[in-house]
């Protein structure tokens, strides 16, 4: 089973509609998938549930069945982690329901990155509670895991990479998106040597991620450009795209460039399906799902035709880079 992070240090890029379109393409083509919402915000969880079911995951208690639930022992210094509930969304699809109260468990992460050199247990336990979740998670048969994490450098995006065997980046041709990449990249390098160092010192018989995190490539998730001055900032950032990936990310010599429709390391140029997301959402189903029934009519369904050759193209790539049987 592969485990995949979908992140940018920059919000707002798409990254959520991505996952959860992803998901459900993989789960379309009979890949096992499971998705891990490890954004505290959990807006993924919100796309694939409806009102009742969240209200039924997030009472006013300790709610047993997300990922908060799962490490709640943890959390308290009373335990290690519970066996992790998976929503069936389908039968090829299930969801570890993400919670707004995993964003406690920030502090307690960062202590425990600081303890695990001094060879605690309780610290490694911590560490690799999101990476025994997800794999205990994936008992049923999963082939691969994508996990949705928050737009920050914090201490559970640390530990979400650090349980991910790759790493996708979704970006918008911004110099926000850039920025985020130049941050991402140092992060990336510096937790996947400390963490080598890290698991010298490790419990031998705890289950422990190897932090990997080995970047894959990047999606470019394209707006709407309105006027001239947007398609030229637009043009202008999307150039700078495949260097600053290079430099930041990967530690490349420049020797020559691509235009970022011809680099491999360019997964994907999603276009920017405005008028169809809210009708996949008022539906609840991905935008290539729609039908006439939802309202997709007209020029609609030739959009919604092209979205579903887009991501599966996009499946079939990460599929490949991860030795996925993608058919």
């Amino acid at each position: 089973m592969k485990t995949i992070a979908f992140f940018n240090n920059k919000g707002g890029v798409g990254k959520t509609f991505l996952v959860y379109h992803l998901a459900w393409m993989f789960a379309d083509h009979g890949v096992k998938t499971l998705v891990v919402d490890l954004d505290p915000q959990a807006n993924l969880t919100a796309m694939f549930l409806d009102a009742e079911r969240l209200e039924a995951l997030w009472p006013d208690d300790e709610h047993p069945d997300t990922v908060y639930g799962a490490i709640r022992s943890i959390l308290r210094g009373t335990g290690d982690i519970a066996e992790p509930r998976v929503e069936m969304i389908s039968g090829n699809l299930g969801l570890i329901p993400g919670d707004l109260g995993l964003s406690r468990f920030e502090n307690k992460l960062s202590d425990a990155w600081s303890r695990c050199h001094n060879r605690n247990e309780s610290a490694f336990r911590t560490m690799s509670a999101f990476y025994r979740i997800v794999k205990r998670g994936a008992e049923w048969g999963a082939k691969i895991a994508l996990i949705n994490v928050g737009p920050n450098l914090g201490a559970i995006n640390r530990s979400a990479l650090i349980a991910s065997d790759q790493v996708c980046l979704p970006l918008a041709p911004d110099i926000f998106s850039l920025q985020g990449l130049r941050n991402l990249g140092p992060a990336l390098r510096e937790w996947r040597a400390v963490w080598a160092e890290l698991l010298t010192k490790a419990p031998p018989d705890l289950p422990m991620p190897n932090g990997a995190m080995q970047p894959v490539g990047y999606i470019v998730m394209q707006n709407g450009i309105l006027d001239t001055r947007q398609i030229n900032a637009h043009n202008r950032w999307m150039a700078q795209i495949p260097g600053v990936y290079r430099e930041a990310v990967l530690s490349e010599k420049i020797v020559s460039l691509p235009l970022v429709a011809h680099d491999p390391y360019c997964l994907s140029l999603l276009k920017h399906h405005r008028s169809l997301i809210p009708m996949a959402m008022e539906a609840r189903k991905p935008i290539f799902f729609l039908k006439s029934a939802d309202g997709a009519i007209g020029a609609h369904v030739e959009a919604v035709r092209n979205c579903y050759t887009e991501f599966q193209k996009l499946a079939a790539k990460i599929a490949s880079s991860a030795n996925i049987a993608f058919d």
